[in-house]
């Protein structure tokens, strides 16, 4: 019986992992409330978003920089841009806000990428003719 010497196998595995070298997460984020006919302008919005920060992470939490890119009254829909080491910070703050001026709401995480151009699109609204 012959013995194979590890040591001479031409075949190395070597394990690789990348981590994304991207500065920014851009959030794509919709408020939902229970009155629909409530608007929010740009700056409400924000104020309510930093106000959440607060509450969960305190004075630091709300020290988190983060941009409104792009906002929808309407829709109450917003484009957020923020630094990938606070985006577990903004989501989770997102997530347990529950009430906006005594009544019901919650945020609605629509997509998530560190590249703007990804959120152009939404392969779940998409349409084939």
């Amino acid at each position: 019986m012959r013995r194979v010497d590890r040591k001479d196998e031409s075949t190395v595995y070597q394990r690789v992992v990348l981590k994304n070298a991207s500065p920014y997460h851009y959030m794509k984020v919709c408020l939902v409330l229970e009155d629909e006919s409530t608007r929010l302008s740009a700056v409400e919005f924000k104020c309510f978003i930093i106000s959440g920060l607060k509450s969960l992470f305190g004075e630091v939490g709300a020290a988190l920089t983060f941009d409104l890119l792009k906002y929808d009254e309407d829709t109450l829909t917003a484009l957020l841009r923020v630094c990938s080491r606070g985006l577990v910070k903004l989501w989770s703050s997102l997530t347990l806000l529950g009430s906006y001026q005594n009544q019901a709401c919650a945020f609605r995480v629509l997509q998530v990428s560190p590249y703007l151009l990804a959120l152009t699109g939404n392969s779940r609204e998409l349409q084939l003719y």
